[in-house]
């Protein structure tokens, strides 16, 4: 284990920092330079009372990922940014127990996100971790599961142990892996302490090439990637699933044999934090295989404009969408298509709607004068298919010194119909 100061996990994952931990108030910004005070003229260490303080905070802002676990897990602040958000996991590990499987394998379980969440469906689990601090954490975040068991070591040692590349998983297990995708070595930036994100799917740990090569065993496995994972480097044998919720594109999950669903080779999934239930979309269609745009003569901007959701736009779904609603695309490479009235049924939040009220040639003078005659004070500028940066444009449009009391914010989407940039006033539904 690393000292203390090395690694800011080490003081809490003592029997005196973990009491210590557990026996402070909720966090509260204000209050915590005078409790860290009190902290340590009570004679607690220095160390010891940073690192609580710090996992307090942590545990306050994962709520939000985790509800009421939070106030009894351990975090770090790339790990709580990495963390699977517990009703992303819950999705996950059904997909294990629609599967018949009765042991989820979490080959880099990190922090345990995934591994609480099959757990908690009462599946058995094994998760593997890499980082020995981290591993520590993880057996504490789980303690509450007796299905769940962590274990220090690598993703490949573990399937080398089980020869797992070269027979596969036993039956009723199933794999789930969510590849380091950043450096712990190189910071992202000049102005910034954590660790760089990698791109290159061969320098992910595991690598990519690692995952696909357990996939031809057969093995049901479920493997979480950034969201912008090139199409191009998605294989041609699994269901790739892009989630998305409250309109935040989270993740894409590549399923694999018995996890993939028959006939479905993209998905879209959209959760909501409320009580409204998941909206999916999906296509058995390869990337670049899409629908027709629509019947023939239907084209324009009018009626009801929609802005599809991240994950409809990054799984190459917005054609199909547009054709399931009776909706025509503006163009094949502008995600935005348009319906004659308002959707109202649960597809309706597969997109934002806007009225469009009125749509006029753009250029920044033509958009000024709008504006001007219109009276508007605030502006909203939504962009696709144009070179322009709507902060910049704003503040070209809207006049410096504005009518005190007086306030009119409006709406405008700046695209293209063929060749021609045009600028429509829209009012979202």
């Amino acid at each position: 284990m690393s000292s203390h100061a090395a690694d800011p996990l080490a003081p809490v994952l003592t029997p005196q920092g973990w009491e210590l931990l557990n026996s402070l108030p909720p966090y509260d910004e204000d209050a915590a330079f005078g409790l860290n005070m009190r902290l340590r003229e009570a004679g607690h260490p220095p160390d010891l009372v940073a690192a609580a303080l710090t996992q307090s905070r942590l545990r306050a802002a994962a709520r939000k990922k985790f509800g009421d676990f939070a106030e009894r897990m351990l975090f770090t602040h790339e790990g709580l940014q990495q963390s699977t958000r517990l009703p992303v996991a819950a999705r996950h590990a059904q997909r294990f127990r629609t599967a018949n499987l009765d042991r989820v394998i979490d080959l880099g379980c990190g922090l345990g996100g995934d591994a609480l969440a099959a757990a908690s469906l009462g599946l058995a689990v094994t998760a593997v971790e890499a980082d020995e601090s981290i591993a520590a954490a993880a057996t504490m975040n789980l303690h509450p599961f007796p299905e769940a068991a962590v274990q220090h070591g690598t993703a490949e040692a573990f399937a080398e142990t089980f020869g797992l590349l070269h027979a596969g998983a036993p039956p009723g297990w199933g794999l789930w892996l969510d590849p380091a995708r950043r450096d712990p070595h190189a910071a992202q930036d000049a102005a910034s302490t954590g660790p760089a994100r990698l791109w290159d799917p061969e320098s992910f740990s595991p690598p990519l090439s690692f995952v696909t090569a357990l996939a031809r065993t057969g093995t049901p496995m479920g493997v979480k990637l950034g969201p912008g994972l090139p199409h191009e480097l998605i294989p041609s044998d699994c269901e790739a699933e892009w989630v998305s919720v409250d309109g935040d594109l989270v993740e894409v999950v590549l399923w694999f044999n018995a996890l993939a669903r028959p006939g479905v080779r993209r998905t879209a999934t959209l959760l909501h934090s409320g009580t409204a239930a998941p909206v999916e979309l999906n296509s058995p269609a390869d990337f670049g295989v899409g629908v027709e745009l629509g019947p023939a003569g239907r084209t324009g901007l009018a009626g009801v404009l929609h802005e599809p959701d991240p994950a409809v736009i990054r799984s190459g779904l917005v054609a199909e969408l547009a054709d399931s609603l009776d909706g025509h695309m503006l163009d094949e490479h502008i995600a935005y298509f348009c319906t004659d009235a308002p959707v109202t049924d649960p597809s309706h939040r597969l997109s934002r709607q806007f009225r469009v009220l009125e749509v006029e040639a753009f250029n920044v003078k033509a958009l000024k004068s709008w504006a001007a005659g219109a009276g508007v004070t605030s502006l909203e500028i939504k962009k696709r298919g144009v070179d322009i940066v709507p902060e910049q444009l704003r503040q070209q449009v809207l006049p410096k010194k504005r009518p005190k009391g007086h306030k009119h914010h409006a709406t405008v989407v700046v695209t293209r119909l063929g060749e021609d940039r045009v600028f429509a006033v829209v009012e979202p539904l």
